[in-house]
C-alpha cells in the first residue's frame, strides 16, 4: 500500500478509542530489529530498499522485488526493480529498457516510465505466445499499471517497458487475467483526501477495478469493501481473491464479466496486505497487526513490527497460521509479502532494507 495512505490509516487504528490512543501516546518505542545474519531457522537478509511486493522469477532461482522507494514524498524518482539472487543472497538493480508495443495496454500511453518507476504491486504470467509478462503498480510521475516483459539475460533476468494504464486512482495490487488484461485495487478510491481511516470505522473506501484490451477499465460490481488491498486470480481467471485490509479479511469472489458474486471468506489475525500462490496451488498472506510506537531515527513514522502469516485453502476459504511474530524477536518492519521458494517462505515490507526467511511448515 502506499505509505502516506498506510500512516493514516494505521492512525486512525491506533485512535480508534480514547484508552488506546492514551496507550499509544504512553507507548515506549519499540526495541530495534535484530541485525542482518543467520538467527537460527530464521535467516535476514539486508540490501534492498522497501521491498512491497515479490515475485518467483521462471526457473526458481531469483525473486523479482518491487521497491516502494520515495512514494508520496514528492519525488518522482524510484527504487525500479530488484532482482535478488536465492544462492547468492545478493540483489541488483535490474536492467530497464523500453519498446513500445501498441498490443501491450492502453494506446493512450504517455510512454515509457524509465527512471520515474515507484513500483508497488505486481503480477507475473505467461502469455499466451510463451512470453513472460510483468505488470507493475506505478506512482512515480502518474499512477498507473506498467507493463514489462520479463526477458531472460545472461543467466539473469530484464525488464522491457511495452506499454502502461494510467489508473483513474491510486492502485495498490494487481492481479493479471488470461486474456493479458489484469483486475485492480483502488483502496482509496471512494473517499476525499484525508478521510481513509473511514475504513476502520466500517466505511467502504474503494474497489476492484477491471482493465480488458480494447475495452478498457470499469469497475467490478459488488466489490466495494473497506480498503480492498492484495488480489489475485485463479490461473482460469475465474476467482480472484481480494484482501479487505481494514476487515482482517480476505474474501473469494467468482467473475462474470464486470460483475462478481462473493463465494467464500475467511478471518486472519492481522490486516491482510498482499497474497502470493504456493507451488501447491495455496494462498499466502500476510500483513502487519498495527503500530508500536515510533521509529528509533525519530522521523515519526510508524515502526510497525507486529505482523502475521497464513497459508488458505482456496477452495474451502480455510486459513492455517503460518508464522506469528509475536513469538520472535523484531525481524522486519511493514511486512506486506510472503512468497514461497524453495522449501522457505520469504517476506517483504513497504519499509526498511530487508527481507527475511523462514522455514515453511508442511502439514
Amino acid at each position: 500500500m502506499r505509505f502516506t495512505t498506510l500512516v493514516t490509516t494505521l492512525s486512525a487504528l491506533l485512535m480508534a478509542g480514547s484508552a488506546g490512543a492514551q496507550q499509544a501516546e504512553k507507548a515506549p518505542a519499540p526495541p530495534p530489529l535484530i541485525g542482518c545474519g543467520v538467527h537460527g531457522e530464521i535467516e535476514v537478509i539486508c540490501g534492498t530498499r522497501q521491498p512491497e511486493d515479490l515475485e518467483l522469477a521462471p526457473g526458481g532461482k531469483y525473486l523479482i522485488a518491487t521497491q516502494f522507494v520515495n512514494a508520496g514524498r514528492g519525488s518522482s524518482g524510484g527504487g525500479g526493480m530488484a532482482l535478488f539472487d536465492l544462492q547468492k543472497k545478493t540483489f541488483s538493480k535490474m536492467a530497464q529498457s523500453a519498446e513500445p508495443d501498441p498490443s501491450w495496454g492502453d494506446p493512450a500511453c504517455p510512454g515509457p516510465i524509465g527512471d520515474s518507476l515507484v513500483s508497488h504491486g505486481s503480477s507475473l504470467a505467461k502469455r499466451k505466445n510463451g512470453v513472460w509478462e510483468l505488470y507493475v503498480v506505478n506512482h512515480g510521475g502518474r499512477q498507473s499499471i506498467e507493463m514489462f516483459e520479463l526477458k531472460p539475460a545472461s543467466g539473469s533476468w530484464t525488464l522491457v517497458w511495452h506499454g502502461c494504464v494510467v489508473g483513474a486512482h491510486d492502485y495498490n495490487d494487481l492481479a493479471i487475467l488470461p486474456d493479458d488484461g489484469f483486475v485492480g485495487t483502488y483502496p482509496t478510491g471512494l473517499t476525499t483526501p484525508g478521510n481513509n481511516g473511514a475504513a476502520f470505522a466500517g466505511g467502504v473506501t474503494g474497489y476492484v477495478a477491471r482493465w480488458t484490451p480494447g475495452k478498457g477499465e470499469s469497475e467490478l460490481m459488488g466489490t466495494r469493501v473497506a480498503y480492498p488491498n492484495g488480489v489475485v486470480a485463479s490461473s482460469d481467471g475465474r476467482y480472484i481473491y481480494l484482501n479487505v485490509f481494514a476487515a482482517r479479511e480476505v474474501r473469494k469472489f467468482e467473475l462474470n464479466g464486470n460483475n462478481t458474486k462473493q463465494v467464500g471468506s475467511v478471518k486472519v489475525d492481522f490486516m491482510p496486505d498482499n497474497l502470493t500462490w504456493t507451488k501447491e496451488r495455496r494462498l499466502l498472506v500476510a500483513g502487519v497487526k498495527g503500530a508500536r510506537g515510533d521509529c528509533p531515527e525519530g522521523s515519526g513514522r510508524p515502526c510497525i513490527q507486529g505482523f502475521g502469516v497464513a497459508e488458505i485453502d482456496p477452495a474451502a476459504m480455510h486459513a492455517r497460521t503460518i508464522f506469528d511474530s509475536a513469538t520472535t524477536d523484531p525481524l522486519i518492519s511493514g511486512v506486506s509479502v510472503a512468497l514461497e521458494a524453495g522449501n522457505a517462505i520469504y517476506l517483504g515490507a513497504f519499509q526498511g532494507d530487508r527481507i527475511v526467511k523462514i522455514p515453511y511448515p508442511k502439514k
